[in-house]
């Protein structure tokens, strides 16, 4: 075999069709690469394979229609058949010598992605399981020519052959749309033959073993049939021929067979085991608060996705995979509305779009519309609204937790002392977690309501009166959960630092001065507090920061106190101080006299001990006793949309970490919109044209040029 496929490898070479080939694919990938990548900016690698995959269909008929066909038709086959080597080996040998050759310029387009590692964040995974892609679509396309080359003497009539097969598994999955929207026997049969749906999966950033198995297998079949194609002509007409010929047939269907059951049982396999995400943002895999969640759930949910599966959202339909395969309590059905269009009404009156679903349990249903699936923002240099990221595991988690909970949280912002408005994103998270909200004024109310999961005061300005101070310190007496946002104020704000202090806590003069340069951002008033892992940050303390600008700090009073127990979960540095005379933020120096040295408590929970019947417990032992939590973040930005996009959602996640403690599921079930793309490379022009020249131009050429030169001089030999 090895002499076969030197001999093959030789012979590309020396005939200049496989440095030709070489050329002709670095050209095109070079081309791409640079209008992709180098001036468009886009830092995905895959946009350049899956641009370049039509070479197939030209480029390998070429290379291959001679492999065997050319061997047939000079009679030199009869040498090399009679030769002590094995059909198999022949086969084997020629093929290998295809995929060296396909090989090279696969290799050196690995270099590309690393090209760009220095104008800007790099899709690593994406990239190369792309190239990967390319690779394997390649070498399933030359086993296929290798057998097409095997049956036929004519090199034009296998290339023409070759270029009709190939493209046909190129177009397969558009033609059996047409046979059929929703799918039949024959479309199925047909699908088997889909060449280009398992490169565009492995395009998606995900290891998908099935498309690999798929090709390997291919392959597979495509060089053991050309092996058995040459087997009939090894032996003259007799009955050993005949003999073998019965002998190949049987060994063809048990091939077949087992190469149809491989896929059957890889294609049943859970797809948590079968695709591997490797996209920088996880797209295709759940987060850990939805796999907590999804421990969670003890009933049965079926979610009903209105769309012709063949013809679903991909990224939505391997999220959907995805719970399936985690959960044995929930259930995915495909409706196509075109045949059943009336389905969704048992549900809702309100008309839905295609991929929209309904999750259904027992108790309610929710139904969770194709337009909540993704995130959108406008780009004001075109004033284009463009998908800025990809909310559907956030949606389904959120569906599922509607439908399986007993209640629903209800949370009330309070309002009348001059509080920050809730940004959208932060409304949005609410909304995620299922939980109601409502604006309440307290002077309008005798006590804070009984239904209050959480009352939430977010950074007043002017201080709450003397009988709304006793009516948030009586809900907390009842076991009651506040969460409280500090702001800086100028006036006097006694009564709210008596609810706080209610639970040992005081806001420190001033505001933070942060003189760690690793705890803050520009500005010594832009704080990067140390984030420790809590129940609220768990999503978030390793990868993520929280972004606290203008920030007042938090002192715990007496922390040993035996009824109140405290939980620090972002802090300043021990460098950081407390500016009391706040007059000119440019012009800030540490006074001794005047301003107070941290470090301070920027999030902190305080959950102290109160009797069942209201009133502050002195003993911890007591067994009628309940919780009454506050937390208290210092900081009346923290949560706005500006200072959350700093950071990239981290003051968001605190948030729902926050807000989903007092529902009544165990774990958070608001899971954040994904980002949908990454910033665009910024290639300086001057770069952008001499990468773009070398692999456009120099690589290209040079293996035409090296091609004709030892062409050239084998010929005047």
């Amino acid at each position: 075999m090895f002499a076969i496929y030197k001999k093959e490898l030789r012979s590309y070479f020396n005939s200049f069709i496989g440095l030709l080939f070489i050329g002709v694919i670095l050209f095109f990938l070079g081309l791409y690469y640079t209008v992709y990548n180098l001036f468009k900016g886009y830092p995905y690698y895959s946009y350049v394979i899956s641009g370049t995959s039509f070479l197939f269909l030209i480029t390998i008929p070429v290379l291959t229609m001679r492999i065997l066909s050319e061997e047939r038709h000079s009679k030199t086959d009869q040498l090399i058949l009679t030769a002590p080597v094995s059909v198999g080996g022949i086969v084997a040998g020629k093929f290998l010598a295809l995929a060296t050759i396909f090989a090279i310029p696969t290799v050196i387009s690995c270099i590309y992605p690393v090209l760009l590692r220095d104008f800007g964040i790099v899709q690593w995974g994406d990239s190369y399981m792309a190239i990967l892609a390319f690779f394997l679509y390649g070498l399933a396309s030359i086993a296929i020519c290798v057998l097409i080359s095997s049956v036929t003497e004519s090199q034009v009539i296998a290339a023409v052959i070759s270029f009709g097969v190939l493209f046909l598994g190129y177009m397969m999955n558009s033609i059996c749309s047409l046979i059929s929207s929703s799918g039949n026997l024959l479309t199925k049969i047909l699908g088997y033959f889909d060449l280009y749906t398992p490169f565009a999966e492995l395009l998606q950033g995900t290891l998908n073993v099935n498309a690999v198995v798929y090709f390997v297998s291919l392959i597979v079949l495509s060089l053991f049939l050309a092996v058995q194609s040459i087997q009939k002509r090894r032996y003259s007409v007799s009955v050993k021929h005949l003999s073998a010929g019965a002998y190949s047939t049987g060994m063809i269907a048990i091939v077949v067979a087992v190469v149809a059951v491989v896929n059957v049982i890889v294609g049943e396999l859970p797809g948590s085991i079968t695709a591997i995400d490797l996209t920088n943002q996880k797209l295709y895999s759940l987060t850990d608060t939805t796999k907590e969640f999804l421990k969670t759930i003890d009933e049965d949910v079926t979610i009903y996705v209105l769309v012709n599966e063949d013809d679903q959202d991909t990224l939505v339909g391997h999220t959907l995979a995805r719970y399936a395969d985690f959960s044995d309590h929930i259930t995915v059905e495909y409706v196509d509305p075109t045949v059943n269009p009336r389905f969704h009404q048992q549900y809702t009156s309100n008309s839905v779009t295609m991929n929209s679903m309904i999750v259904v349990s027992d108790k309610r249903s929710k139904v969770v519309y194709s337009g909540d699936l993704y995130a959108s923002e406008v780009d004001y240099n075109t004033y284009e609204t463009i998908i800025s990221g990809y909310d559907g595991e956030g949606q389904i988690t959120s569906a599922l937790a509607y439908v399986t909970s007993d209640d629903t949280p209800m949370i009330y912002i309070t309002e009348g002392h001059g509080e920050y408005s809730l940004s959208t994103s932060f409304k949005d998270g609410l909304a995620k977690l299922n939980a109601a909200y409502e604006s309440i004024n307290l002077m309008n109310y005798d006590s804070v309501p009984e239904d209050a999961s959480c009352l939430f005061i977010n950074g007043p300005l002017k201080d709450f009166s003397e009988d709304d101070k006793d009516k948030v310190i009586a809900y907390l007496e009842r076991g009651g959960n506040v969460v409280a946002v500090t702001a800086y104020a100028e006036e006097s704000m006694t009564n709210f630092e008596a609810i706080l202090a209610y639970m040992g806590l005081e806001v420190a003069e001033g505001m933070v001065v942060e003189q760690n340069k690793d705890y803050y951002y520009q500005s010594p008033f832009y704080l990067l507090p140390d984030v420790s892992y809590s129940d609220y940050t768990v999503d978030m303390y390793i990868s993520y920061y929280a972004f606290v600008p203008f920030a007042t700090g938090i002192r715990i009073v007496n922390e040993e106190a035996e009824d109140i127990s405290y939980t620090t979960f972002m802090q300043t540095s021990d460098k950081a101080y407390s500016e009391v005379n706040l007059t000119n933020t440019s012009d800030i120096k540490y006074e001794e006299e005047e301003d107070i040295m941290g470090p301070f408590a920027i999030g902190v929970e305080a959950v102290k001990k109160v009797l069942a019947g209201g009133k502050a417990s002195e003993k911890t032992s007591s067994t009628d006793t309940v919780d009454a939590t506050m937390i208290v973040i210092g900081c009346e930005n923290f949560f706005t949309d500006d200072a959350n996009a700093m950071v990239s959602g981290g003051n968001q996640m605190i948030f729902n970490n926050i807000m989903g403690s007092f529902s009544e599921h165990e774990v958070s079930v608001a899971v954040p919109v994904k980002d949908y793309a990454v910033s665009s490379l910024i290639v300086p022009q001057s770069s952008a044209i001499t990468i773009g020249v070398i692999v456009t131009v120099f690589l290209p050429v040079g293996c035409l040029v090296l091609g004709f030169v030892i062409w050239f001089r084998r010929r005047k030999r």
